[in-house]
């Protein structure tokens, strides 16, 4: 068995049609981009003795180091030995990292010190978590006795997120971050989705990654709590709401936007998402987002999505136009009133395990 395991696996922005890859939509599409900055998970395994823990953690953003113990052995009424599984209130500091290493099963002669780290603040509405999950159970399964595929890694952190934390949650982020590069997503009957890759030549690709800009908001959102204000708002008929509708048809727009080298066309698309988002819950679009809208407009920028499932935090997607220097202008603006500008690559792979 290998001594050291690393995965990495890419977090995603500008997701066109997000809202429908949801249980209350059932159905959906939804077009997004895969980015570098990537969660990093890394994995050294000993040998039981050497470790006073079976499990070290060390989530390195938080500063947090700790120990977990992933299944509890308790007597059933027969006096059978069961595996015993906590529920999300009795996870501790971090329990989407203690969910789903309570969900893998690894040798039981062999202990784990794993460090987590990402370049992208927590919170920031680019799927970060899910990116999480994803490199985690990557990196997992190769302790099992068999690798998992990409799609599986996604599914079951989709599933730990959802069943296990009772978390309100789409699928979009987990398959970005397992599959990597520009996809359309079609969610046929929730969770069941078919990922699409969005082929693009070289040149569309460098073009449409220099005008990207991602903007964080300085502090970030808790998405779940922004799924339920949806979800009241949204009723009873949810799926057949129009504004899912409408989301749904510009997921489409915006894979064929982009196929054409349309930039002009693909920002639009960008603003009528989020103005549906405006739409969906007026806490979907805080104030502070408006203002920076408006600043890039300025710059020439052609575009703006709200990234995820938005709300008084997370980040902005903003697309510019063909003059590179407006967008730099834009950033020494911005820089001056202290909202932060993450650098990003687009990530042409997604999950990777060795």
């Amino acid at each position: 068995m290998k001594k050291w395991i690393n995965a990495v696996a890419p977090i995603r922005i500008c997701d066109i049609g997000g809202w429908t890859d949801t249980w209350f939509a059932i159905r959906g599409g939804v077009f997004n981009v895969s980015i570098y900055p990537y969660v990093e998970v890394q994995i050294n395994v000993v040998d039981e003795e050497n470790l006073k823990e079976k499990i070290n953690i060390n989530v390195e953003n938080y500063g947090d180091k700790y120990t977990f113990s992933p299944v509890r052995k308790v007597k059933g009424n027969l006096g059978e030995i069961h595996n015993y599984r906590p529920t999300n209130s009795e996870f501790g500091k971090h329990p989407l990292i203690e969910a789903a290493l309570d969900e893998i099963d690894f040798p039981k002669d062999k202990g784990l010190n794993i460090n987590i780290y990402s370049d992208a603040p927590p919170g920031a509405s680019t799927g970060t978590s899910a990116a999480v999950s994803v490199a985690l159970i990557g990196a997992l399964s190769e302790l099992s006795r068999g690798r998992l595929t990409a799609h599986e890694v996604a599914m079951l952190a989709h599933r730990i997120e959802t069943d296990k934390l009772h978390l309100q949650c789409g699928v979009q982020d987990q398959l970005a971050s397992a599959y990597g590069g520009i996809n359309y997503i079609q969610i046929m009957d929730f969770p069941n989705s078919i990922v699409s890759p969005v082929n693009i030549p070289d040149n569309i690709w460098w073009e449409f990654e220099q005008r990207l800009c991602l903007v964080y908001l300085g502090k970030p959102h808790k998405s779940s709590e922004i799924h339920k204000l949806v979800i009241e708002s949204l009723g009873k008929n949810a799926s057949r709401d129009n504004r899912l509708e409408a989301l749904r048809e510009l997921s489409r727009d915006a894979k064929v936007a982009l196929m054409n080298g349309d930039f002009k066309e693909f920002g639009k698309i960008m603003d009528r998402n989020t103005e549906v988002q405006r739409n969906l819950h007026p806490a979907l679009v805080c104030e502070k987002t408006e203002e920076i809208i408006e600043i890039a407009k300025e710059f020439g920028a052609v575009g703006s999505k709200v990234n995820g499932a938005g709300g008084d935090g997370g980040s902005l997607t903003l697309l510019f136009g063909d003059d590179r220097c407006q967008k730099r202008k834009f950033l020494d603006t911005i820089s001056k009133n202290n909202i932060k500008h993450l650098p990003i690559y687009l990530s042409r792979k997604g999950l990777r395990v060795w």
